[in-house]
């Protein structure tokens, strides 16, 4: 059965003669040791969870921006699509103007073809009663001048 001690001046030794009092205080330090280790990877722990946070804040920030360029290509896209479907709207609106504008110049052609034909229908009737009255007159001088 081991001895808890005994006393002498008023202090306890223990079975192996060691001091409560030392034994206690290098218990202490030890525990204080381990208290000192256990924060340092505490502390170890948190700047390295720190750095993880840190750096998913940086992906997200990285994130934000593609899909704020995302979004203003996709503006950029739009407007140019709409200024595209403008321009092709105009150019049809142009063609179908062009297309009654030809329609309307052949018409105008064919207008004046048919106006210079009959302009040169009705010179070949004067043409043709002025070469009668010619040769009217020719007879009639010629039946002058046998009488």
């Amino acid at each position: 059965m081991p001895h808890c001690g005994y006393a002498l001046g008023g202090d306890f030794m223990t079975d192996t003669g060691e001091d409560p009092a030392v034994r206690s205080l290098a218990d202490d330090r030890m525990a204080a040791e381990v208290a000192r280790d256990q924060a340092e990877e505490f502390r170890r722990l948190a700047e390295e969870a720190r750095e993880v946070r840190d750096h998913h804040r940086e992906t997200l920030e990285t994130v934000r921006q593609e899909r704020e360029q995302c979004r203003h290509a996709t503006e950029t896209a739009r407007i140019a699509s709409e200024e595209a479907r403008i321009a092709a709207e105009t150019a049809r609106t142009a063609g179908e103007e062009a297309r009654e504008a030809a329609h309307e110049a052949r018409e105008a052609v064919v207008e004046t073809v048919r106006a210079t034909a009959d302009t040169l229908s009705a010179s070949l009737e004067q043409m043709q009663l002025v070469e009668d009255m010619r040769r009217t007159l020719r007879e009639v001088r010629n039946k002058l001048d046998s009488n």
